[in-house]
């Protein structure tokens, strides 16, 4: 579990972003919209303003771990689905043999 603690490091002691996580890559929109909800229904859902579903889309805030765990659990998902701080694998191309 401290893996997802990891995850969620950038904010101070009252969940206030310290800074925008440039590297977190978040399939939290892509999750959303293929499940048809607005930013404004999640943000209901889960008991957050619009605005902070807005922010955690777009790097300049990191959820709690609660929080997290809320949205995940929300959009059918894990919380290691939904955020990462590492860049995505990139696909390999397997060399063929002539």
């Amino acid at each position: 579990m401290s893996k997802i603690f990891d995850l969620f490091n950038a904010t101070d002691d009252l969940g206030n972003a310290e800074e925008k996580v440039p590297n977190m890559l978040t399939c939290l929109r892509a999750r959303r919209r293929e499940l048809g909800l607005t930013q404004a229904h999640l943000a209901e859902a889960v008991g957050v303003s619009r605005q902070t579903i807005i922010a955690i889309e777009g790097g300049d805030y990191s959820p709690s771990v609660y929080l997290a765990l809320r949205i995940a659990a929300t959009l059918k998902s894990s919380v290691e689905e939904l955020f990462s701080t590492q860049d995505p694998p990139t696909p390999t191309r397997k060399d063929r043999s002539p």
